[in-house]
């Protein structure tokens, strides 16, 4: 380092520029011990900050009867065990520390925020020298012969001033990008909305009136009744008519649309239990075995995550066995309200009892009825369910009972059309977040290179060199010595 430091600096090693110290614990067995009103401070609480306040306290006693300490406002602490190891802090406060701790009060001409930037730009280093054993960690005698690059005291104030104000506007920037993600989410929410509202529409309609949902229904209902009789052979009576009865009616604001109930308008089936399916029956090959995992990757099921089960064991609910443009939805536990779209099937492939499939049949476009799934109504549900249960858990009657607008199908594949142009949009500033909060990430460590090697801030020429205050700090700690004898 020495050769590459600028003029007036001087590299030595930490434990020239400060005291160094350790806390300790106090006996868990004396319940006395932690109820006083010293803050105790442990690693897990050194997140690069200041601490002000502590998660515990402990009381004069304990500080006599164990190896505990009380070290001064101003001083800095950094972690030697474990995952935590090269965090930092600046203690706000008059406070002690666990033994995981070690604490520096620098010495006069060593500014204790110079001190603390430059733990934090040495962290992984310090993380580098505790790998090893199976418990990571290092020692005070690690941390006080690492090297130091004492720089002159105002040039030491520059820095750290300066580097508070980069940090400060990064904290800020760091804020308002973090909103962004959420920001995204609303706004594919809000799309979702619109579209299925027909207010993406309103132009398009204007020109393409000669398509009717809800006449749509009503040749669709005489079309299935007819079908039914057919097959029968017979007057259908009232259950007979109900089993393929369409409930619907004219949508109240758009002419062209109707307003009708799930039921009996999509497919809905679902694995009633495992039937004695277990883990150990899952196969190297066969038909595909879906779960919650695959709708992990976007709009379409990765196949990559899933299991493969016997063709006995697929055969035996063949009601569930998927078709293209399929859309599976979770209908339990965490990750109840996801939904994926079956795409490029090329084998057979069932589902475990933890999806849901539905299967649009004549009076929706597939992609239309995912982005209405995919919006609020059905997720409003869904956060109902998570809030009201300990294990949540969607029905089938929950998606058979909703009543929504539905559009003529030339109408819905415009709406998928302007839904999915509006997500490309978003989708293309979520790349260019991502791409900004990667770049933003990479500053605080360029930042503390730099601040460092002496290139942040401009040298001044008056400023006393380092070596002359290194003297002094080696004089006041010869003193410290004599006072400590005596």
């Amino acid at each position: 380092m020495e050769d590459k430091l600028p003029k007036g600096w001087v590299e030595i090693s930490l434990e020239e520029i400060a005291e160094w110290g350790s806390g300790g614990t106090p006996s868990r067995a004396v319940s006395k011990y932690f109820e006083g009103n010293i803050p105790w401070i442990k690693t897990g609480e050194l997140n690069d900050n200041v601490i002000y306040e502590t998660e515990e306290h402990i009381s004069e006693d304990a500080l006599k009867h164990s190896s505990a300490k009380l070290f001064p406002k101003g001083s800095i602490a950094i972690a030697m065990y474990g995952a935590t190891i090269g965090k930092t802090a600046i203690l706000g406060i008059d406070a002690s520390t666990n033994q995981a701790c070690a604490i520096a009060k620098t010495f006069n001409g060593v500014s204790n925020k110079y001190l603390y930037y430059y733990l934090k730009s040495e962290k992984q280093k310090f993380i580098d020298k505790g790998k090893g054993g199976a418990q990571p960690n290092i020692s005070q005698t690690v941390i006080k012969s690492h090297p130091f690059p004492l720089s002159p005291t105002n040039e030491q104030i520059r820095i750290a001033n300066k580097l508070d104000a980069i940090f400060e506007h990064l904290g800020i920037v760091k804020d308002k990008m973090n909103t962004i993600p959420q920001l995204i989410k609303q706004f594919k929410q809000s799309v979702l909305s619109q579209a299925v509202r027909g207010n993406l529409t309103i132009e398009w309609r204007k020109k393409n009136k000669k398509d009717n949902a809800y006449e749509f229904l009503l040749q669709l209902k005489k079309e299935r009744l007819k079908t039914i009789e057919n097959r029968l052979k017979v007057k259908l009576d009232k259950k007979q008519k109900n089993s393929g009865n369409i409930e619907f009616n004219k949508h109240q604001e758009i002419s062209t649309w109707a307003q009708a109930k799930l039921d009996n308008l999509v497919y809905i089936a679902a694995r009633i239990g495992w039937r004695g399916l277990k883990a150990e029956e899952y196969t190297e090959n066969g038909p595909l075995f879906l779960s919650v995992h695959g709708l992990n990757y976007g709009d379409e099921i990765n196949y990559d995550v899933a299991y493969h089960i016997s063709d006995e064991r697929y055969n035996e609910s063949l009601e569930i066995a998927l078709q293209e443009d399929d859309i599976l939805l979770c209908k339990d536990g965490a990750g109840i309200g996801k939904l994926g779209i079956v795409k490029n099937l090329n084998e057979k492939a069932t589902i475990n009892s933890s999806l849901l499939l539905i299967r649009s049949l004549e009076a929706f476009h597939y992609k239309f009825l995912y982005y209405f799934l995919l919006g609020p109504d059905l997720q409003n549900i869904v956060k109902a369910r998570m809030t009201g249960s300990a294990v949540p858990h969607l029905f089938q009657r929950d998606i058979k009972e909703f009543i929504l607008d539905v559009p003529p199908l030339s109408e819905q594949v415009e709406i998928v059309k302007q839904v999915e142009q509006l997500f490309t949009l978003a989708d293309s500033i979520q790349e260019k977040f991502n791409l900004l909060k990667n770049q933003i990430s990479l500053i605080p460590n360029s930042t503390l290179n730099k601040a460092f090697k002496g290139e942040l801030v401009k040298q001044d020429k008056n400023d006393e060199p380092a070596v002359k205050l290194l003297k002094r700090i080696r004089q006041e700690k010869e003193n410290l010595k004599s006072v400590k004898k005596k």
